[in-house]
């Protein structure tokens, strides 16, 4: 039979421990105070206390004690359990004592005692990067987008965490001013072709002076800027300037390319008509001192033999003369009125040109070269007509 049945329950056995205690046939559910004293005895109990002695209605002594060491353990657990950090080996963390800096803490297992102490704990060995983009206006007042990407790393944690309030943001906020100062000092065809790398080059130096000037403990390690390109409204137009800036430059690849072929062949040209005018000059200045050196010769000869001199002389400028000249005449001795012809150009076959003017040579100076000539021309005649 249930304990709570009609016709009662003599037993008075109340699952809830309630039995007489509370006087009556009183029925109903358990009585929550005596839940709690219960409890309480037995959180007593577990801590030793002693119990007062008289009457059913014994409680234990301390009770309220009891609980509110419970409470004091539970908030020192989760006070160390808060307070108890593990710094790995790329980070750090600054602690702050009633806000004030207190220490920068490196790798390894630390304490700190919050709420007096407050730590910023962060990577310092990652990089970091951002990108953005932008319209911005060049020297020549042209509108271009250029988007940049800027890798960063925090060098001091101390400065990030302390002198400015978001240092990240400052960061961003110098690298629009910083790109916007040397975009807007360059023209439009640097920025679109060969000058990003110096124009990324000269951000990174201003931005990182930014940095070190805000003292945000940020190192800017490289800025990257993309490929700038005009706003879409006037991609058309900027399209026909980048090809003709192309074939402006084809055109002057081209002339380089002439130009390097044909200076050097120039100065070639030049250098041996240099070589054959100095080699003209010394060759004329030795001839002059040659003939100037054998003529004070030749005058030391002829003051000795002056008949044979004037002789030789005489012979080899005829011979001079006549090695140059198709025809010759011959005059017969004194008192002749004779003249032979001599057809020395049909008599030398690698003579080929105009006759010269024909010299006379006199009988004294060879008449025995006449008779000569004569018998050799006459047998060439009779040799002709008996060939025909």
């Amino acid at each position: 039979m249930a304990w709570n049945e009609p016709g009662g329950n003599s037993n008075n056995q109340d699952p809830w421990g309630g039995g007489g205690r509370r006087g009556g046939d009183r029925k109903g559910p358990p009585d929550l105070d005596e839940a709690f004293r219960k409890l309480q005895e037995s959180l007593n109990g577990l801590f030793g206390n002693k119990k007062r002695g008289g009457g059913d209605d014994q409680r234990p002594a301390g009770g309220g004690f009891g609980v509110l060491g419970i409470g004091l353990a539970v908030l020192a657990a989760i006070w160390l359990y808060s307070a108890i950090y593990v710094v790995d080996e790329q980070e750090q963390a600054v602690v702050l004592r009633f806000g004030e800096y207190h220490e920068t803490v490196g790798p390894g297992l630390n304490i700190y005692f919050p709420p007096i102490d407050k730590k910023f704990q962060e990577n310092v060995t990652r990089e970091r990067a951002y990108s953005k983009q932008g319209q911005m206006l060049t020297e020549d007042e042209n509108i271009i987008e250029v988007p940049l990407t800027v890798q960063y790393k925090i060098s001091n944690l101390k400065d990030f965490v302390l002198n400015v309030d978001q240092p990240e943001l400052s960061l961003q906020q110098s690298t629009d001013s910083a790109v916007r100062h040397v975009v807007g000092s360059t023209p439009m065809d640097q920025v679109l072709t060969q000058g990003r790398e110096l124009m990324a080059s000269e951000v990174k130096e201003r931005l990182q002076s930014f940095m070190d000037t805000y003292r945000t403990g940020i190192t800017v390690t490289q800025v990257n800027l993309q490929s700038a390109a005009a706003p879409r409204e006037v991609q058309e137009a900027f399209d026909d300037v980048i090809r003709a800036r192309e074939d402006e430059q084809r055109e002057k690849n081209q002339a380089e390319s002439y130009a390097n072929g044909v200076v050097p062949e120039a100065r070639g040209q030049a250098q041996r008509l240099l070589e054959e005018a100095s080699a003209y000059r010394d060759e004329v200045i030795a001839r002059a001192q040659g003939e100037a050196e054998r003529f004070s010769k030749l005058l030391a000869e002829y003051r000795k033999a002056p008949e044979v001199t004037r002789e030789r002389l005489y012979l080899e400028t005829m011979q001079d003369m006549l090695s140059n000249t198709s025809k010759v005449l011959v005059t017969g001795d004194k008192g002749q009125n004779n003249l032979l012809y001599l057809p020395l150009d049909k008599m030398i076959d690698s003579r080929v040109g105009g006759a010269a003017a024909a010299p006379v040579v006199p009988s004294s100076a060879g008449s025995d070269l006449g008779s000569r000539v004569n018998s050799d021309l006459q047998q060439r005649d009779l040799r002709t007509r008996e060939s025909r």
